[in-house]
């Protein structure tokens, strides 16, 4: 079940503004630079991007850059402090008359999961609190990928890292409800592997005013251990799988934007990973996979029966 298309019926209608260039240093098949192509063709050129130093700061090094958009980096635990310093200064240059409406930019925070789940929490939490009018878009995969793919407090639960060589045995913190908790005018998931959903969500917040926050399972062949020409099939089990809900919050008011009819097992999601590999081989865990997929079903049976998928055993 999807909800209604309002802006783009289907892939072809998608804008193609060619805002990133090929030919960047990161790695083949990262989710992390598919999602901010996606999502900067439909801001189009004129944003600039404030990135909180992790994997995609490898994307613009000096003097080179693939991007026709403007670039600031910043420490992880200050992006969006960056953010609101741009945002004033951008506001303050229209007030005395230097800068023309029409010259104006938008303001895209783009950060790793150790920044936006960790190091940074605190000044996205007080931007959020502030109404700062900004974009945020995390490129989550699920550990700190840049420095060698140590556990955050995003690492799902099994997943083996740097330093959880045997897999985590956390819980992921829930950002989404953290943002959500906040009442920010937007908070939105998304995916790679549905490109549409992605460009409706961005084009549905474009009309709003404040914190329009975005949160894209980043799928990472170099740390999660699979081939590069996977990275869409991954994507597309994380979504068919359950295990990354398609959904978004307008001041507060949840809705999914796709249930799949039927979920599959999460072991097909899993199974193909280096990261999970430990979970099958020398012997399957059958406890922690069961964990993991009731897990998933708990999730999924909160809603309504009528929206419900059919659950895997």
């Amino acid at each position: 079940m999807r909800t209604k298309h309002e802006f783009y019926k289907s892939i072809k209608d998608l804008p193609h503004a060619d805002v990133i260039t090929p030919g960047s240093p990161l790695c083949a098949g990262c989710g992390g630079l598919t999602t901010l192509r996606l999502m900067h063709e439909v801001l189009g050129e004129k944003v600039v991007v404030v990135n909180a130093a992790g994997c995609l700061t490898l994307m613009a090094v000096y003097p080179h850059t693939p991007l026709r958009s403007s670039w600031l980096y910043t420490t992880m635990g200050s992006p969006s402090a960056g953010a609101q310093g741009i945002r004033d200064a951008l506001d303050i240059l229209q007030n005395k008359g230097r800068m023309p409406a029409g010259e104006d930019l938008q303001v895209l925070v783009l950060a790793g999961d150790g920044s936006t789940y960790d190091m940074g929490l605190s000044s996205t939490s007080a931007a959020i609190h502030r109404g700062l009018d900004f974009w945020y878009l995390c490129y989550d995969n699920e550990a700190y990928g840049n420095t060698g793919f140590q556990t955050s407090s995003d690492s799902p639960l099994g997943s083996q890292t740097a330093t959880s060589p045997l897999g985590t045995l956390a819980q992921k913190k829930d950002i989404f409800e953290l943002w959500r908790s906040q009442r920010p005018p937007y908070v939105a998931t998304i995916c790679s592997h549905e490109p549409v959903d992605l460009a409706e969500k961005v084009e549905r917040a474009k009309r709003l005013k404040g914190p329009k926050l975005f949160l894209s399972l980043a799928v990472c062949p170099t740390g999660w251990g699979f081939d590069p020409e996977l990275s869409d099939e991954i994507a597309r089990l994380a979504v068919e799988t359950g295990i990354w809900p398609l959904k978004e919050a307008a001041s507060g008011e949840v809705r999914h934007t796709y249930v799949p009819g039927r979920l599959k097992p999460v072991e097909e999601y899993l199974r193909p990973q280096r990261r999970f590999r430990h979970l099958f081989q020398p012997a399957r865990q059958e406890q922690l996979l069961k964990q993991i997929q009731d897990k998933v079903n708990a999730y999924w049976q909160l809603l309504p029966a009528r929206q419900r998928p059919a659950l895997p055993a």
